[in-house]
């Protein structure tokens, strides 16, 4: 079975083994809530036209590569090194934001017809939420460490411009993907994915990532509006996790788990989860200093009281997709973006274990957060070798035989 996306559709080639496992409803030519291929593919001929493939999901590697420096910076345990590799692995972040943001901008005027057809796509219309996701992991990262290699106050604005990039998006996408698809896409009763988070996780993103920032702002009442916005960030994308990961529980009991190559986005409902037990955290500490008492202690007090049942929520998930997954390599787990979807939600839980190890000093935490660490680097650079593969060899930026003339 091979996943690619073709016309801005992500569609699924499945082997005649597999087929008879899946439903496929011929009318809307969907497998489990993905598009269907109707021909065999091939590689684009040149750099030009591999551009008409360029969706949205791509920037899940700068997402993927931008959290690795995130983590290198904030596990609670000393290595020697990791801090240069940190730095290493920001500007490797950065420079992927700067080419996907190039071959996207390139892939709009050059195909835009193409373009227009993602956001009208039930399932990658969500990855634009991507996008927000990888400025505000790159504007962390060059608050964390880009200030000793361009500078702290050009890495402090640098952090606060994508920020705000991040953020507008983020909030953009948060409203008009979920709109699309209560008014025009065509979702079927098994569609309900990890890759639906993808356009509601961008917010606590930059709520986590905020806290950062708030010290930077005059005290007082700028300081207090950004608190006040990041915490409202954090319940829009908690409450809408929480109704979309039971919706992907109710499709997982009625339907199964589906193609293999889907099983990697099981792991996105960890970085909602990771995510948000970091961002209660840091707000936590920056209400304590900007709000009045009881309220500002009560927020800290909130950051390990929510922390800790939801960092157990997250390591049950994290259970039931490690043993989906090898369930799926077991039967042939093909490559695809997907894959990323390994590294941005472990960076989350990463955050989120180390977190509350700084907050309670406890050395289990310790141990969970720097082997989750170890996990995100191991799958990182599985994940970015077969990707830089893929790329070179146009596998992953595949062209239908007998693509339309509109193309």
């Amino acid at each position: 079975m091979h996943l690619q996306e073709i016309d801005g559709y992500r569609r699924v080639l499945v082997s005649p083994r597999l087929a008879g496992m899946t439903t496929i409803d011929r009318s809307t030519r969907r497998i489990g809530g993905v598009p269907a291929s109707d021909g065999p593919l091939r590689p684009a001929r040149d750099a030009t036209g591999r551009l008409r493939f360029v969706g949205p999901n791509w920037f899940a590697t700068v997402m993927g590569t931008g959290i690795v420096a995130v983590v290198m910076t904030v596990v609670p345990v000393t290595v020697p090194g990791l801090l240069v590799a940190a730095r290493g692995m920001w500007v490797l972040a950065a420079l992927l934001l700067v080419v996907v943001t190039a071959a996207t901008a390139a892939h709009w005027v050059r195909y835009p017809r193409v373009a227009r057809g993602h956001v009208d796509d039930p399932v990658l219309a969500h990855f634009y939420g991507a996008p927000a996701m990888a400025a505000l992991t790159v504007g962390a990262g060059a608050g964390l460490v880009a200030g000793p290699l361009i500078g702290e106050t050009p890495a402090r604005l640098t952090a606060g411009v994508l920020w705000l990039i991040g953020t507008a998006l983020g909030l953009w996408v948060a409203v008009a993907i979920p709109l699309r698809a209560f008014t025009t896409h065509r979702i079927s009763e098994d569609a309900a994915g990890g890759p639906w988070l993808m356009s509601v996780v961008a917010p606590m993103v930059s709520a986590a990532t905020g806290a950062a920032l708030i010290p930077d702002l005059p005290a007082g009442q700028w300081q207090l509006t950004m608190l006040l916005a990041c915490w409202a960030m954090f319940g829009l994308t908690v409450i809408a996790s929480l109704i979309i990961v039971t919706l992907i529980w109710h499709r997982l009991l009625h339907h199964k788990v589906g193609p293999a190559v889907l099983v990697p986005t099981l792991w996105i409902p960890l970085g909602p989860v990771g995510q948000s037990i970091t961002a209660a955290h840091h707000l936590g500490n920056e209400s304590a200093r900007i709000l009045p008492a009881p309220y500002g202690d009560a927020f800290r007090a909130f950051g390990l009281v929510y922390g800790l049942p939801m960092f157990g929520f997250g390591l049950f998930w994290l259970a039931i997709a490690v043993t989906l997954t090898i369930r799926a390599r077991r039967d042939g787990l093909p490559f695809a973006l997907t894959w990323w979807s390994f590294t941005f939600p472990v960076g989350t839980m990463t955050t989120g274990a180390s977190a509350l190890a700084t907050t309670t000093g406890a050395t289990v935490l310790t141990v969970i957060a720097a082997a989750l660490g170890v996990a995100l680097v191991g799958a990182w650079a599985g994940v970015a070798r077969r990707t830089l593969a893929g790329a070179l060899d146009g596998s992953l930026l595949m062209a239908p035989i007998g693509t339309r003339k509109a193309l």
